[in-house]
């Protein structure tokens, strides 16, 4: 795996780097998510660990912010779990976060970026995130149909 940094003036920084990854910070932030709400540490862990795990970061290289792409690097890609501390919010590390994992060159190409978000849109959509097209042709297999 190719490890990339994206820095910003203030010092804070994102990165693919897993071994700066700090689960106990990624643990607590999504389990009190409404899209994780009690996920285990352990699923967390493995979601990462199966994903491009993303760490943001502030000046001195404490974790402040997360997310995650799966993705077959060709074709499509689905960003998850983006997060940045609500106490950092504000100052454009949301922004931040997701202009360094969308704008990456090797995914240029992806013919799709999906994500699914209850009150972000603005924040995508300066990254040309919209509806769906055609929300008809998109279906979507509920864990418990199995």
């Amino acid at each position: 795996m190719h490890i990339w940094t994206v820095c910003r003036a203030d010092g804070a920084f994102v990165t693919n780097d897993p071994a700066r990854l700090d689960f106990d910070f990624i643990h607590a932030s999504l389990t009190g998510s409404y899209w994780s709400a009690g996920i285990s540490r352990e699923m967390v862990e493995k979601a990462a660990r199966h994903s491009v795990a993303i760490g943001l970061y502030d000046f001195n290289c404490f974790q402040i912010g997360y997310c995650r792409v799966i993705t077959d690097h060709v074709s499509f890609a689905y960003l998850a779990d983006v997060w940045v501390d609500p106490q950092r919010r504000g100052g454009g590390l949301g922004t931040f976060l997701v202009e360094s994992v969308v704008m990456r060159p090797e995914w240029s190409g992806l013919r799709r970026f999906l994500l699914f978000t209850a009150d972000a849109h603005g924040l995508y959509a300066k990254f040309g995130f919209r509806g769906l097209e055609m929300p008809e042709r998109a279906m979507v297999r509920a864990a418990s149909a199995g």
